[in-house]
């Protein structure tokens, strides 16, 4: 059994090391709210118990020890977010704070149950996918919205779960997972783009836009 500290670094290495090419110290401390001190000391601990490797501008990378138990950590959470949204309809912008304190204390008598009551989910509320009983994830080629070219379409795979403001400002947008959308102009040196979902143009801000994945090799 691993403290709620511990799961909570490897969760977040796993989920940086998904969008990043290296997670540094500084990184891990922005996104977790804590003092670099603290990381470089847990760091150490999380090393010396063969979870991850440091390397000098390499940065750090979960071995296969660590990223099964972030990836444990990530189905009770994104479960816990699924039946919070289903079951309870708990709104999807207050869903990911709750599951936090949830995921440390899932059985897995209580994972299983919620799995099957929910008919086995693969994704969460915000699309992101649902790791397998086994750890395994899917592989996806998503693209990042803010990359797309304009003319083309695409439909929304998942969008980032961090940030409730974020989340709510998408909701109006409609920007939901599924939602099909064709991007129609992109401002230069960076400026916002332009969407169309459901016949009505909506200006998206790079950082927004970054925020969500599409897949744009499915039919939109």
């Amino acid at each position: 059994m691993h403290t709620q500290a511990v799961e909570n670094y490897l969760k977040t290495i796993y989920e940086l090391q998904a969008t990043a090419e290296k997670v540094s110290t500084t990184g891990l401390a922005e996104r977790l709210g804590v003092a670099p001190a603290s990381v470089t000391g847990m760091v150490k601990k999380l090393a010396a118990m063969k979870l991850l490797k440091h390397e000098p501008y390499r940065g750090v990378q979960l071995t296969k020890a660590g990223e099964r138990i972030a990836l444990e950590v990530i189905r009770h959470h994104r479960l816990v977010e699924s039946y919070l949204a289903e079951s309870l309809g708990v709104p999807w912008d207050k869903v990911h704070e709750e599951a936090e304190k949830w995921e440390h204390v899932l059985s897995e008598e209580m994972e299983d149950r919620i799995s099957a009551l929910l008919g086995n989910p693969t994704t969460d509320p915000h699309g992101a996918p649902i790791p397998a009983r086994d750890g395994s994830l899917p592989e996806t080629a998503l693209r990042r919205l803010s990359d797309l070219e304009p003319g083309e379409r695409a439909v929304v795979a998942e969008v980032s779960d961090h940030d409730p403001e974020l989340l709510r400002y998408l909701g109006e947008l409609g920007l939901f997972p599924q939602t099909k959308l064709r991007l129609i102009s992109a401002a230069p040196f960076q400026g916002p783009i332009t969407i169309e979902i459901g016949g009505r143009e909506h200006a998206v801000g790079r950082e927004v836009a970054g925020q969500v994945l599409v897949d744009s090799g499915a039919k939109a």
